[in-house]
């Protein structure tokens, strides 16, 4: 049986046939294919502050999505940050457990910061104040595009190899990492990939692979469940 990786999503307006606006449990489909294409059987896993699914779950994804809530690293919002906190609280609730579980974890974009943040870390709440430049995300809907470095001996330079070209699209970023070890980072210097060495599989990436379809990664993150 293939494992089962659940998948966090949005909860956000959207319109399709007749229906406009409604409340709706979403996550662009990418996600759903890649995790499918490395030999998972996705779930999604809807905004809800129950972590008792994790008990069926082999992996998780964390996925991208708005600004994670400045309160979860000890701050305040600034002017360009927006939250969805019903969605940071369910989330941090299910990272943590699965910690607890040592569950196969992969963090995407925002599903990195998330793991920063229980990490006891802190995020830079707008990049271009910081590093002045919008390269990370030069315009909306569009993907910034450059290269990464990674640590050698990481697990994500053993993954990447000599493809060092991630697409990216944020405009928050890692200022401290906490407990966790930062084993990648962009031409500016700013984190691009983090793990936790103390568990089996706990890797955070700030870039998409997921519009790839990458199978270095969610192919790692697959075969992880079959090590617990």
């Amino acid at each position: 049986m293939r494992p089962i990786i659940g998948i966090t999503t949005y909860v956000e307006p959207a319109t399709w046939g007749v229906w406009r606006d409604l409340p709706t449990t979403l996550i662009p489909y990418d996600y759903v294919a890649a995790v499918s294409q490395a030999g998972g059987r996705p779930v999604l896993l809807p905004e809800h502050d129950d972590t008792d699914v994790l008990e069926i779950l082999d992996g998780l994804v964390l996925a991208g999505g708005p600004d994670l809530n400045p309160e979860f690293y000890g701050a305040e919002p600034g002017p360009h940050t927006v939250s969805r906190p019903d969605r940071d609280r369910a989330e941090i609730l299910l990272v943590h457990r699965a910690l607890e579980l040592d569950m196969p974890v992969l963090g995407v974009c925002r599903g990195m910061q998330l793991l920063v943040a229980a990490a006891g870390g802190t995020l830079h709440q707008h990049l271009p104040d910081v590093l002045g430049h919008e390269r990370h995300r030069p315009a909306p809907g569009v993907y910034g595009e450059h290269e990464a470095t990674f640590v050698p001996g990481s697990r994500i330079a053993g993954l990447m190899g000599d493809d060092l070209a991630v697409r990216c699209f944020h405009h928050q970023g890692v200022d401290d990492a906490g407990k966790l070890t930062v084993t990648g980072r962009a031409e500016d210097g700013l984190a691009e990939a983090v793990e936790d060495p103390g568990h089996s599989f706990v890797l955070g990436v700030q870039w998409h692979p997921e519009v790839t379809r990458d199978e270095r990664l969610f192919g790692a993150l697959v075969a992880a469940t079959g090590k617990r």
